[in-house]
């Protein structure tokens, strides 16, 4: 499947006279909870040529490739991604620390990742995953029988709340790492890591009795984290000049 994708991301350069900058994996394979038949998530940001970005209509800044079952292909243009991590964008922060790389050229990731912590906002970021995890509970973990593997799609992004409360810092993208790092109750422990291995194992989860220790986390942090998400302080650093000059670095570099 490696060589299947970097075989698309040769074509999406060939199609759109662009660089791909890099591409990762993106989701539940980059989380460290996908089942066996989990499509593959990829997730690039590309670069045009310089007179692409010299005109007077705004033109479509995204890549999209038609999703088939095992594989989607989404990709953001420079300038899109270089906006969105202006105001911290937690997904574009996940692709940026995604373990699962499959396209690294001309340093622009490493570069991005040098400047995470000037960008970053707890705020935002825990708003993002506060009402990610608000959505799940509410769509699919509600009643006696519950949609099961949902409480990883509330359970991460609580614990990523955790994190952030706790270090003031972009949250690992891994589960079992923040699993290791904030939750400390044997109980709940022994919970998450059985579902995780059932999950990861292949075993069909649906719509079971709910999990009591689980659930009754998920309603509590809920509830905590809401009064932690509202009093968060907005940042007030400003690093569009920063995010230009790297803007005007990689026009030149990757043309040059």
């Amino acid at each position: 499947m490696n060589d299947l994708i970097v075989e698309k991301l040769r074509d999406i350069e060939n199609e759109h006279a662009a660089k791909v900058l890099f591409a990762v994996e993106s989701g539940s394979r980059a989380w460290g909870f996908p089942s066996p038949d989990s499509d593959y998530d990829v997730r690039f940001v590309y670069i045009r040529k310089p007179e692409w970005y010299l005109s007077i209509d705004e033109k479509r800044d995204v890549i999209e490739v038609p999703i088939n079952e095992m594989l989607d292909i989404h990709g953001w243009d420079i300038r899109k991604a270089l906006k969105l991590f202006r105001k911290s964008n937690p997904q574009l922060l996940e692709w940026l620390v995604s373990n699962i790389v499959y396209e690294e050229a001309f340093g622009f990731r490493t570069d991005m990742l040098d400047l995470k912590e000037h960008v970053f906002s707890a705020k935002v970021s825990m708003h993002h995953y506060l009402n990610m995890a608000k959505g799940n509970f509410r769509t699919y973990l509600q009643g006696e029988r519950v949609n099961i593997k949902k409480y990883f799609y509330a359970l991460r992004p609580i614990l990523a709340c955790k994190w952030i409360e706790t270090y003031h810092t972009t949250p690992p993208i891994l589960f079992q790492e923040l699993v290791d790092d904030r939750v400390r109750e044997p109980e709940l422990q022994h919970a998450i890591e059985e579902l995780l291995r059932r999950k990861t194992a292949g075993e069909e989860l649906s719509l079971e009795r709910r999990v009591d220790v689980i659930h009754h986390y998920i309603e509590h942090e809920l509830q905590h984290l809401t009064v932690v998400a509202g009093a968060a302080q907005a940042e007030h650093s400003d690093p569009t000049d920063m995010l230009d000059q790297l803007f005007r670095k990689y026009l030149l570099k990757v043309w040059e």
